[in-house]
């Protein structure tokens, strides 16, 4: 059976972004089903698909038919079935993603889409938030806008101990398929603007990330065993509150990434790349010449 689009019941969810979706099987869904969901997903930038429980293989499946499935670059996976992780999240440990973030942008193709199954979860606490950042971009003052479209900004894999992997993006990115620009720094992965002094980047990106999750463009997502969200990576945040007691399972597949598209080629050279400070950048430095080598 192909679902379309006047079957499935949309509900949206705040006034910035996302979506409840029901009239749909993630078990069972057919290229066309996914057509639909990828839709709804490019319009409301994070879905959510209650009452479905995946089993891993039909997760993948699921999966599949949105793109090229990715391992996780920075965490041990089962061999079985390597594009496909389960975590478990236990209050007070490391690992849960409490700061905002898009996924891994410290690679040099960032993922795509993800789609999350919260197999278990405490009945209070631990809401996922998400960040619209089309919205983030689009009220900047015309003068900053202008001026975060011609920087770049370097990202790390440091909150996975692996400071050594990291790689320069626009600090602005044009989507693929909508051609908006949003903003594409995050307090969780990006260390510095490259084009500006420490101190410049310091105080730009500490108000870019605070400006990004203020409550007017997010949503917040109370879980329920079940449930599946998928999100658009290439122009939202995310952040999962610390805040429950007990234990969360979530079991995630990762759509591959494209290349960040910069809203304009940076008119500025790298702050300093004519002084000796520059060199002593060594992580900007050595970033830029494998970006320029490949």
């Amino acid at each position: 059976m192909t679902t379309t689009r006047s079957e499935l019941d949309v509900q949206r969810l705040s006034g910035s972004l996302g979506a409840e979706v029901r009239g749909v099987s993630v078990a069972s869904a057919t290229p066309a089903d996914a057509e639909e969901l990828h839709r709804l997903l490019i319009e409301h930038q994070v879905l959510f698909l209650p009452d479905q429980c995946p089993t891993p293989d039909e997760h993948i499946a699921f999966g599949r038919l949105f793109g090229e499935l990715e391992a996780h670059p920075n965490l041990d996976l089962e061999r079985e079935r390597p594009e496909f992780f389960e975590l478990r999240e236990t209050d007070g440990a490391g690992g849960i993603a409490d700061e905002w973030h898009s996924d891994i942008t410290f690679e040099p193709h960032p993922s795509k889409f993800a789609i999350l199954h919260m197999k278990t979860c405490p009945e209070v606490g631990g809401d996922t938030l998400w960040a619209n950042a089309y919205k983030a971009y689009d009220e900047l003052s015309a003068p900053m806008r202008v001026m975060c479209d011609g920087l770049t900004a370097l990202h790390d894999a440091s909150p996975h101990l692996v400071p050594d992997k990291m790689h320069i993006h626009p600090v602005v990115r044009v989507h693929p398929e909508t051609g908006r620009r949003s903003l594409f720094v995050n307090e969780h992965f990006t260390r510095r603007i490259v084009e500006l002094s420490d101190a410049e980047s310091t105080m730009l990106l500490t108000y870019l990330c605070r400006w990004i999750h203020q409550p007017n463009f997010t949503v917040r997502h109370r879980w329920r065993p079940g449930t599946v969200a998928m999100w658009d990576n290439r122009c939202t945040q995310h952040h999962v509150l610390n805040d429950f007691v007990g234990e969360r399972v979530i079991q995630r597949v990762t759509v591959m990434g494209d290349d960040p598209e910069p809203a304009v080629e940076s008119p500025w050279e790298p702050y300093g790349s004519r002084t000796a400070s520059f060199w002593r950048d060594s992580k900007v430095r050595e970033q830029l010449r494998r970006q320029a080598a490949t």
